[in-house]
């Protein structure tokens, strides 16, 4: 027995995600267990943030007040980035991917953002790949009719939000010069 204990200090001092779960134990928490391992975390099939990140929050999701706070915290931080997203749609920038992110920090904690972005990943995939089967004047006249809307819809939101009507101005600019 004591063999036991001084190869899991051994092991816990070379893995910090082992001394995480021991010291989770230690304070009464649930950590998940593999079959055939007793009492430690099942064997890490690759190193890196993202198995640390999962390491963390299922510690984080042991503990009931820890699964509330963290539901909470995805929600508003998702919010905020999607907010964000929408704010920025009209303008020339990251305004859609901004919001596919939000959709992917919900997906943290949100089984109904896994599914709109899975669904979302699909449809994109489907068009990308409808695109790229056709030819280069038909994806030309594409990029070019997506040009246009973009330019409308910047033009609309500066005159509208803003009293700025780049239009009148160029056309106004253009008959004084």
């Amino acid at each position: 027995m004591v063999t036991r204990s001084t190869s899991v200090a051994t092991s816990a001092a070379a893995d910090p995600s082992e001394d995480a779960a021991r010291t989770a134990r230690d304070r009464g928490y649930e950590v998940p267990v593999d079959g055939r391992s007793r009492g430690t975390l099942a064997p890490r099939r690759q190193r890196g943030w993202r198995t640390r990140l999962h390491t963390t929050l299922e510690l984080i999701r042991a503990n009931p007040t820890g699964r509330v706070a963290l539901k909470i915290f995805i929600g508003i931080l998702g919010a905020l980035v999607v907010t964000v997203g929408v704010a920025l749609i009209p303008l020339p920038g990251p305004g859609w991917l901004l919001v596919i992110a939000g959709l992917g920090v919900w997906a943290v904690e949100f089984h109904w953002a896994r599914r709109l972005l899975a669904f979302t990943r699909r449809h994109v995939n489907a068009w990308t790949r409808w695109v790229t089967s056709r030819s280069l004047p038909v994806r030309f006249v594409l990029g070019l009719v997506g040009l246009v809307f973009v330019c409308v819809v910047v033009w609309l939101s500066l005159k509208y939000s803003f009293g700025i009507d780049v239009v009148a101005r160029a056309l106004h600019y253009l008959a004084t010069h």
